[in-house]
């Protein structure tokens, strides 16, 4: 199986036993090898008690984006450390993009940052999130390099 296809198959996987990113409504927009990009509007019931989106849902956003990514290369990942920095505010109707940059990928970790933007391409939140590598392939049968 080719890198590309890998990473398609890994993220369909993943989305399709995610109830918590299909409720957010999150489309995938770009899947490749290390890299993702994600879209979602925002609900009503996404807000806080401000009447903007609660920061949750960005960090969601941007959590989602480096899991399908950091997992894209076949490899099963999981997040230990991650941090967000809130820049402005998300209202109801915004689209949001969420979109993940590899910084480094080694054998047993990887280093993420996943800026999310709202329509106008204003940045409104940056994300940066470290993985472990666990070794465990996600497609046993496919020969993929660790």
């Amino acid at each position: 199986m080719d890198p590309q296809e890998l990473a398609t198959q890994v993220v369909a996987r993943m989305y399709d036993n995610d109830p918590f990113s299909q409720w957010l409504g999150i489309e995938r927009v770009v899947v490749r090898p290390g890299h993702c990009v994600l879209r979602m509007i925002v609900r009503r019931e996404m807000l806080n008690g401000f009447a903007i989106a609660h920061g949750g849902l960005t960090y969601s956003l941007a959590d989602s984006c480096l899991a399908f990514a950091s997992n894209s290369h076949g490899i099963q990942a999981v997040s230990v450390e991650t941090s967000i920095s809130h820049t402005k505010p998300v209202k109801e109707g915004d689209t949001l993009t969420a979109t993940s940059e590899e910084k480094h990928l080694s054998r047993g970790t990887g280093l993420y940052y996943v800026t999310v933007e709202n329509q106008r391409g204003e940045a409104v939140a940056h994300f940066k999130g470290t993985v472990y590598r666990t070794g465990k392939p996600w497609f046993p049968e496919a020969s993929i390099p660790n």
